[in-house]
């Protein structure tokens, strides 16, 4: 018995960090391992925020969450919010005009840091190279196996693998399929956070183009979401925040998702038909190629105006008529894009759907095997883009540590 660890976390990322510190803050006596499937524990973190990770946000609310775990944000709301509980580590951070909290270096790598110094001050030790790939229930503990067959026996398991996000920091969902063995069942799976795929002829011309504007999704017709930001063009999908927070929709809309974008948000129709009017007047002895690029990067004027006059833009634009003005408008305010699905794994930043919140109880303990615990991206919890996943990620690891720690109390001297 005295080989046994108290508490092994699989999975050393954001919320398997976390889980550990504060199963340790918990039961500072408890022996706690983090088995991580890579040669160092933190390798995502490094990578959120474009390297500056953004931890938080100060809006929290329910909206920016999606999922089964009914109870996610009162489990948000029961720990303490990125801010505080990166101050104890000894990290400054700040909020942007929009919310998003980040390290007051702007670099990840202190994020990072501060963990593990903390993990290494309280005891918690790093196991790297450990791949789990089964968890066996004997009467005394679990062992969980690897895959080069060593075996790490434990009272409590946490698990914290994430989903598939990223398979590049090694979340390729080989967890996920393994609680399939303990019972456990997965909402539908899909990229979150993540750009979404077009026909790529209706691209055509418009890739490395940023705009500014609206995007709203539909589904036949039913309004479901609206978001205004920058929109960037690639040569296969649409992206930016505002588009990668309408991913989480297709795994209910699949093949049903319209994207409408409006790329002057700022004024309405009539106003817009006013202004080219008024280009009318001043540029008519131009081509059409000229109509739009007072609005516009050269290469979207060219897309929008081609696109609603279905013509070419060799006349003149004093040729135009009041209808044809106002057809250009209308594609400017409703430029529609049928949604393919999501971008590859790789280009995601988080998984949509996961292991149900069925399958947990209030403390994110397994309902069919007591004893194990889970947190972060691995079950269905995915948030909107802007530090929102990472404070879940926080949030679930201190609930699962806490709880995880708890429920060792009597059964250790």
């Amino acid at each position: 018995m005295s080989r046994i660890t108290d508490i092994a976390v699989i999975g050393g990322g954001a919320s398997g960090l976390a889980a550990a510190i504060e199963a340790k803050n918990i039961m500072p006596q408890a022996r706690v391992v983090i088995l991580e499937k890579l040669d160092r524990v933190g390798k995502k973190i490094l990578a959120t925020g474009n390297g500056r990770c953004n931890l938080s946000n100060i809006n929290m609310s329910p909206e920016h969450y999606h999922g089964s775990v009914r109870n996610a944000m009162r489990i948000i709301m029961s720990t303490p919010p990125a801010k505080e509980f990166f101050g104890s580590l000894g990290v400054i951070c700040s909020a942007d005009p929009k919310g998003r909290i980040y390290p007051k270096s702007n670099t990840a790598s202190t994020v990072l840091s501060a963990l593990r110094l903390r993990a290494a001050e309280v005891g918690v030790t790093e196991r790297c190279g450990f791949e789990a790939n089964f968890i066996e229930s004997a009467p005394d503990c679990f062992r969980i196996s690897s895959t080069s067959g060593e075996k790490y026996p434990c009272k409590r398991v946490i698990v914290a693998a994430g989903g598939y996000a990223a398979p590049q920091f090694g979340t390729d969902g080989s967890v996920i399929r393994l609680l399939r063995s303990k019972g456990c069942h997965t909402t539908k799976i899909c990229p979150a956070v993540a750009p979404l795929r077009v026909r790529p002829e209706l691209l055509k011309g418009l890739k490395g183009i940023r705009a500014k504007g609206r995007v709203t999704a539909y589904s036949g017709g039913m309004f479901l979401k609206e978001e205004a930001g920058e929109i960037q063009f690639t040569d296969s999908a649409l992206s930016g925040i505002c588009v990668f927070n309408m991913a989480h929709l297709v795994s209910q809309y699949d093949g049903k998702l319209t994207l409408r974008l409006d790329l002057a948000a700022d004024m309405d129709t009539e106003q817009l038909v006013g202004y080219l009017r008024v280009i009318q007047y001043q540029r008519g002895k131009h081509t059409t190629e000229e109509l739009l690029t007072g609005l516009f990067p050269r290469n979207l004027a060219l897309y929008l105006t081609k696109r609603s006059l279905g013509r070419s833009l060799t006349d003149d634009i004093a040729s135009l008529k009041d209808s044809d003005l106002r057809q250009v408008a209308q594609l400017v305010k409703n430029l529609d894009f049928d949604v393919l699905g999501s971008a590859p794994w790789k280009e995601a930043q988080v998984t949509c759907g996961g292991i149900s919140g069925d399958c947990v109880d209030d403390r994110l303990q397994l309902r069919s095997e007591k004893g194990i615990f889970l947190c972060g991206e691995i079950l269905d919890v995915d948030g909107d883009c802007g530090g929102y996943n990472l404070q879940w990620a926080w949030s679930s690891g201190i609930f699962a540590g806490r709880n995880c720690a708890e429920s060792l109390r009597g059964e250790l001297i």
